[in-house]
This record gives structure tokens, C-alpha cells and sequence, in this order.
């Protein structure tokens, strides 16, 4: 519902551009909620809130990630030095001087033999050589690893079993802050709504003030031209009509003050309301004549207040919020387990040899981090984090005793502002007989001018503080709704 009367609102200051857009104290507390910028800022707080709580609730479930990465090296890692790489590329060779030396030694024993076995021998070594010689070099490069160009890639999976309390800890946190960005829009709010009320009824304050000083004006104005016409009957001196003139002058700049001032204030209250500032604007209780008086006396209702106040509220979630960051430095030093299952991918992989081929294997296992041994480091957090706590406490408690001050005080002004204004309306009957007896005297020419400017200054003072005293009446009613909490 409120949205629609804001748009409405809107739609009816877009059609009355030219005309004068008559606004209630609603639909002004309703575009100064709409248009405030921190109260913008609170609702995207309270939507960051949200978000962080929902991404400390995700702590609870697994996380899976992948990574991977590529490496060129110099040098490629070999499992055979170089000599014996020379040694089994010439195992042939030296295969072929073994038999060489085995017919050598064949012909010094018998010359016979030597001849009919030379030939053969000599085959055979030429064979055997070539053959050892191809299988030592087939075996130097079955071992060349290539490792020059290196892939790796893995996923992992982590579910985290116990961490010490501090996933519950944090998601706790998170609720809490999303409550206090809540409780801090609610308090911005009503912010609004009393900057709002104050310059509303400041308007409404001036625009009374406006049409009495008119009025005043309009008293002397008549009485300047009574007096003139007497002063050119001889019966009233040149003294007489200056004073006139003089309290006629200021009675003009006065209201020139006053229309000053609200047409500042009727841009103050433009500005608030996200209005166009030089908009022609009215609020429907201008022309307000008589407040209607609260009934009875108020009484303080601490109790209430203090349930109703979104600023306990806020120091309450900031106490607990405090007490679970306890939590979360005492987990730091607690055991953590967790379950971790990986699949892992290399090239050139190892698991056949050495080849240039991706191949991996999975892996799964638990994961236990103990803390042994920090001098005393958790012990200092934790008696840090358990002094932010008191700390908060301290603060929440001495809220409590300025609110249920500050809603007493407020009782006492709305009271003491309600005598006020009786006692301004009993001033200001006076003070309209006190004129009318003047008036009529002073017609009937037994009254002397200064006597009917002392009356009328005395009427417009009476009227005045009336108007000051309506005002403050509302205000007090809207510091009272403050201070109780229930201003919206």
C-alpha cells in the first residue's frame, strides 16, 4: 500500500507542475523513505547481509575445485647418468671385443681349431655387436623420461567433517549481521521520519507565522491611515503617526523574515521529499488552527520502549555476535578433520613407464590438522575476543538506562508542552479582548494611540507563542514516539 501511494504521490507532483501540490505529513514521511539516499544504502546493506549469510551456510557441503598447469623445462630428468647411457649404447661393441678376444685366444691354443672356427667367430661377433648394440640403445630410450614439457590437472573434493565449531560459529555471525543491517534500516528510518516531522511542522510553524504577521500588518496599515486622518483633524500629534509608521516598518520586515524563511524551509522540506526544490508546494495542515490535546497525562512506559527501540536491538545482536567470535578464535585452535577425494592427470605420466600420454588415478583419504604448539597465541585471542564481549555488554546496558532517561524526559515535555499550550490559549483570548477594548476605545477617542500598539504588539505575541506552543505540542509527541520506539 505504501508503494502505491509513493507512486501516486509522484504521478500527482508530475501532473501539478504549475499548480500547487498539497502534501500530507503520510505522504511526506512516505517520499523522504522513498528518497533518502542512506536508507537506500541500508536496503543494499541488509541485501549484502543476506548474500554473506547464504555463502557461510554453503561451509556445510562439500567444495570441489580443479587446477591445472603447464611447464616448460631446460633439462628433462634422466634416470641413467651418462656413462651408463655410453655403456648400454656400446654393448655391443663390447660384446663383439669379448668374442674378438675369445678367437684370439682360440687360435694361441690351437691354430687348427682357430682356422675353422675364426669365420664363425667372426660372424658372430659382428651379429652379436649390432644385436646388443640395438637392444642397449632401445633400453637407453625406453628410459628417456621427456620431461620437458610438463601437464598436470587434479579435482579435489573437500567435505569438512569437524573444523572446531567454527562453521557453526560463522553462520551464526552471519545471521546476526543480516538482523543488525535490518534493526539499522529500522533506526535510520525513523531518522528520516523525525527530520521529516520537524521540518513539516517548522512549515507549518512559519506559514501560521506568515498569516499572523499579515494580519499584524493589516492592523497597522488601518491604524496608519486613523491616525493619519486625525493627525489632518488635529487630533492626534505627528509623534503619534511615527510611532505608527515605525512599528508598521518593522511589523513589514518582519514578515519579510518570515516568508524567507519558509520558503527556505518549504525547500528543505522539497529536498527530504526528493521533490523539485523550487515546486509550489502546500501541506495540508497550514491552515491549522487548534491542535487537539493529547488526553490525560503521559506516563513513561520504559518496558515498552525498551522492547520497542531498534538500538537495544542492534547492541543485543552486536553482544551475541561478539560472544560467537569467541567461538570462532577458540576453533582456531582446535582440531580440524576433513574428508578429501581427488582425481589427478599428469603427462608424461609414470604409471606404464614414462609416457607422453595423460593418465591419472583417483585418491581419497581424511585430512586431521592438531594444533600443538603456539605460545599461548589462542588463549590471547580468546581473552581479546571475550573483552569485545563485555565490552558490547557494557554498551548494551548503559542504552538501557539512557533510553529509559531519555523516554522519561519525553513524557515530562509533552506534558509540560500541553500546559503550555492551554496556558497560550487563555494568553491569546486575553489578548484578543485586551485589543478589542483598545480598538474600541481608541475608535471612540478615548484610548491613545500607544496604548493600541502596545495592545496589538501584545496580541501578536500571544498569537505567536500559541502557534510556537501547537507546534511543540506535535514535536513532543514525535520525540515521545521516538524515544518509544514506535515512530513509523
Amino acid at each position: 500500500m505504501r508503494k502505491i501511494f509513493i507512486i501516486s504521490s509522484l504521478l500527482s507532483l508530475a501532473l501539478t507542475s504549475e499548480a500547487q501540490t498539497a502534501l500530507s505529513l503520510d505522504s511526506c514521511r512516505a517520499l523522504a523513505i522513498e528518497n533518502n539516499k542512506e536508507l537506500l544504502i541500508s536496503n543494499e546493506e541488509i541485501k549484502a547481509a543476506q548474500y554473506t549469510r547464504k555463502a557461510a551456510h554453503t561451509n556445510y557441503f562439500p567444495k570441489i575445485s580443479g587446477t591445472g598447469g603447464y611447464m616448460r623445462t631446460q633439462k628433462e630428468i634422466s634416470l641413467l647418468s651418462n656413462s651408463q647411457k655410453s655403456t648400454f649404447s656400446n654393448l655391443g661393441t663390447t660384446v663383439g671385443g669379448l668374442v674378438d678376444q675369445a678367437g684370439a685366444a682360440l687360435g694361441q691354443m690351437s691354430p687348427e681349431m682357430a682356422q675353422q672356427f675364426g669365420p664363425i667367430l667372426e660372424v658372430l661377433g659382428n651379429k652379436l655387436g649390432d644385436t646388443f648394440n640395438h637392444v642397449g640403445q632401445s633400453l637407453v630410450d625406453a628410459l628417456r623420461t621427456d620431461t620437458r614439457n610438463m601437464f598436470a590437472g587434479a579435482i579435489t573434493l573437500t567435505q569438512p567433517l569437524y573444523m572446531g565449531g567454527k562453521i557453526r560459529a560463522y553462520n551464526k555471525i552471519t545471521q546476526y549481521a543480516e538482523e543488525l543491517s535490518r534493526e539499522k534500516h529500522s533506526t535510520g528510518m525513523q531518522e528520516v521520519i523525525l527530520t521529516t516531522d520537524q521540518v513539516y511542522w517548522q512549515v507549518v510553524s512559519l506559514a501560521n507565522k506568515q498569516r499572523l504577521a499579515q494580519s499584524y500588518v493589516a492592523l497597522l496599515e488601518k491604524l496608519n491611515r486613523d491616525v493619519t486622518l486625525m493627525v489632518n483633524e488635529g487630533v492626534a500629534t505627528k509623534a503619534d503617526l511615527l510611532s505608527v509608521m515605525v512599528k508598521l516598518n518593522e511589523a513589514e520586515m518582519t514578515l519579510t523574515k518570515v516568508e524567507d524563511g519558509l520558503s527556505l524551509s518549504k525547500m528543505l522540506l522539497c529536498q527530504l521529499c526528493g521533490i523539485e526544490l523550487s515546486s509550489p508546494i502546500t501541506l495540508e495542515d497550514e491552515s491549522i488552527d487548534d491542535i487537539p490535546l493529547m488526553q490525560g497525562d503521559v506516563y513513561a512506559d520504559t518496558e515498552s520502549a525498551l522492547a520497542n527501540r531498534p538500538e537495544i536491538r542492534s547492541l543485543e545482536l552486536a553482544h551475541l555476535m561478539y560472544k560467537q567470535k569467541v567461538n570462532v578464535e577458540r576453533a582456531e585452535y582446535l582440531p580440524s578433520l576433513a574428508f578429501v577425494g581427488s582425481y589427478m592427470a599428469t603427462s608424461p605420466s609414470v604409471f606404464n613407464s614414462f609416457e607422453n600420454k595423460f593418465k591419472g588415478m583417483w585418491t581419497v583419504g581424511v585430512m586431521l590438522q592438531v594444533p600443538i604448539w603456539h605460545w599461548r597465541e589462542g588463549h590471547y585471542k580468546v581473552q581479546a575476543a571475550k573483552s569485545e564481549a563485555r565490552i558490547a555488554q557494557y554498551k548494551l546496558e548503559e542504552a538501557r538506562e539512557k533510553i529509559e532517561l531519555q523516554v522519561n524526559q519525553a513524557s515530562f515535555k509533552v506534558n509540560e508542552a500541553a500546559k503550555q499550550l492551554i496556558m497560550a490559549i487563555n494568553n491569546q483570548e486575553k489578548a484578543d479582548e485586551n485589543l478589542r477594548y483598545a480598538t474600541l476605545g481608541f475608535n471612540e477617542g478615548v484610548i491613545p494611540t500607544s496604548n493600541v500598539l502596545e495592545a496589538q504588539t501584545a496580541w501578536l505575541s500571544a498569537q505567536s507563542q500559541k502557534i510556537d506552543a501547537q507546534i511543540d505540542v506535535k514535536l513532543t509527541e514525535v520525540y515521545l514516539q521516538r524515544s518509544m520506539g514506535t515512530l513509523h
